[in-house]
């Protein structure tokens, strides 16, 4: 495998003598901040968020006809779901547990922060490259996950519909930051589907378990009377959509992926399950 340059190169550290890891992660997540928010490259420049907007729009339609149709003929329904015998309703809260954001952000995070201390001045050129290469997949997955689930927070709270209840499905607080109005959209969900396809794109063998995942959580949040049934709808939308925006934005700086002339986003080849293990060890023994 040969050197990654550009954008995924890591930068060079300073001479010896060697700074402690404090000041070397706090180095390297700044330098990796500031390649993130670098101007994008005219030849990688993908088609803007307009153009990915027209570009999706049939399926931002077909969501949203599927959102209104749930909402007229099956949310009505959600109420029947507290019938369900108990040890089923047990299994999907722990399903349900599993769309926490904290179980992908956190761990990204905490590999992402040991990496940026690991890569010391001593680390051959070649373990730095693919350990940089390493950590773009990282920032992406851990960006494409967290900024919609982020977002979604923000936005179910504005919109503040009643959690499935003695309500019904048509009550609403707009602007409430109570738990009980924060049902529109999904966050579980929200984070299932964005995990779906931020994690799918830059490692595609882990899209069929992904896709389980994601379906079980969503369905989870609506046996545990957490969602109506268009909540989880609109949150894998949301989800998937914000991170395929993120994907775009990495794109258009050539980070893990890049937009051919035709404007098809692509991941670029990404260093092997193996070879990373090899310069973590590398990095480690130095």
């Amino acid at each position: 495998m040969t050197a990654v340059t550009g954008p995924e190169a890591a930068p060079a550290s300073a001479a010896a003598p060697a700074p402690g890891w404090p000041r070397r992660m706090t180095t390297h997540l700044g330098v990796w901040l500031a390649v993130l928010f670098t101007r994008p490259r005219r030849s990688w420049r993908t088609p803007g968020f307009k153009a990915l907007v027209l570009a999706h729009r049939w399926q931002a339609a077909v969501a949203l006809g599927l959102v209104l149709l749930a909402m007229l003929v099956v949310d009505p329904l959600a109420a029947e779901v507290k019938r369900a015998p108990r040890f089923v309703i047990g299994i999907a809260e722990d399903i349900s547990d599993l769309g926490r954001s904290g179980y992908i952000l956190i761990p990204v995070a905490v590999l992402i922060l040991w990496i940026a201390t690991l890569l010391r001045p001593g680390l051959d050129r070649l373990s730095r490259a693919v350990l940089a290469a390493f950590v773009v997949r990282l920032g992406f997955v851990f960006v494409a996950v967290g900024l919609p689930g982020l977002v979604g927070t923000v936005l179910k709270r504005w919109i503040g519909r009643v959690r499935p209840s003695e309500l019904g499905h048509w009550a609403y607080q707009p602007l409430s930051w109570r738990s009980e109005y924060a049902s529109l959209p999904s966050g579980h969900t929200i984070t299932a589907f964005a995990a779906l396809v931020a994690i799918g794109a830059v490692w595609p063998a882990a899209r069929p378990v992904l896709w389980v995942y994601a379906l079980l959580v969503g369905v989870s949040r609506v046996v545990v009377s957490a969602h109506f049934p268009s909540d989880v709808i609109a949150g894998a939308a949301f989800g998937a959509f914000g991170a395929i925006l993120v994907r775009e934005w990495f794109a258009s700086r050539g980070l893990a992926f890049t937009a051919g002339p035709d404007g098809v986003v692509r991941a670029r080849p990404g260093p092997p399950a193996p070879r990373v293990l090899r310069a973590l060890a590398t990095a480690v023994e130095r």
